[in-house]
């Protein structure tokens, strides 16, 4: 039976689509994310040259975002660093915005990305952005902006699936030159915070555990580090 999981979890594993991320890893596919990765792929052809990624914490909104950047060799940069940045230089190549609703009722804020949106696509550049809620609930309360952004196409993050969780934590463990039993990963996939925030904590405090303890990753190791998580996802 052991040996079945383990085949299992491979081919789940060699059958996900894989994209690079800022060298970083690799980007999978699934039914959670599949909709949004295919508008990114079709960036040059948004609809008034700006989108949305919209979901919660730890969907994977941050990392896609990376992958539009390397595709588009443009700029990430967070909405709340907008009120001191230098707009133009921003406005001059495809930029990405994250957490957008962040600055709601920013003042300073929301003029900077009114601005940055406006001057950005007048020079025929892509703007991508992210929040947490659609574009109608943002709660902007800068009206020119607010109209602007309203009508913006977007695309909804859900959390992992267990399929995508699975194969993220298959890859960071691999990252850290690891191979844990197959049924580490089948225990934890149900029982954690499907984020992956919380995955890279995990995988990061199971190695950090099973170097202590100068043993090999067991079932025991990554059941206790997982006790030990918060329901924030932090130990």
């Amino acid at each position: 039976m052991g040996q079945h999981r383990m085949r299992a979890a491979e081919q789940l594993i060699l059958d996900l689509p894989v994209r690079p991320a800022l060298g970083r890893g690799d980007f999978f596919v699934t039914e959670a994310n599949a909709m949004a990765v295919a508008q990114i792929d079709a960036w040059r052809h948004w609809s008034g040259n700006k989108f949305m990624l919209v979901g919660p914490k730890g969907s994977g909104k941050t990392h896609l975002a990376h992958v539009w950047q390397r595709e588009s060799e443009g700029d990430v940069v967070g909405a709340e660093t907008l009120a001191h940045a230098d707009i133009p230089a921003l406005a001059a190549r495809p930029v990405c915005v994250e957490n957008v609703d962040r600055i709601a009722g920013d003042g300073a804020g929301e003029d900077a990305l009114f601005h940055l949106h406006n001057l950005a696509l007048s020079e025929g550049h892509a703007l991508l952005m992210t929040a947490q809620v659609p574009p109608a609930r943002l709660g902007l309360a800068l009206p020119d902006l607010r109209s602007r952004l309203m009508g913006t196409q977007f695309a909804q993050l859900e959390l992992p699936d267990d399929v995508l969780l699975s194969a993220v934590l298959a890859k960071l463990f691999d990252d850290r030159q690891l191979t844990p039993d197959a049924r580490v990963i089948n225990y934890l996939v149900p029982r954690m915070r499907r984020s992956f925030d919380t995955a890279q904590r995990l995988v990061a405090a199971i190695d950090g555990a099973a170097l202590a303890r100068r043993r090999p990753i067991t079932l025991a190791i990554a059941r206790d580090c997982l006790d030990r998580m918060t329901p924030e996802g932090e130990t």
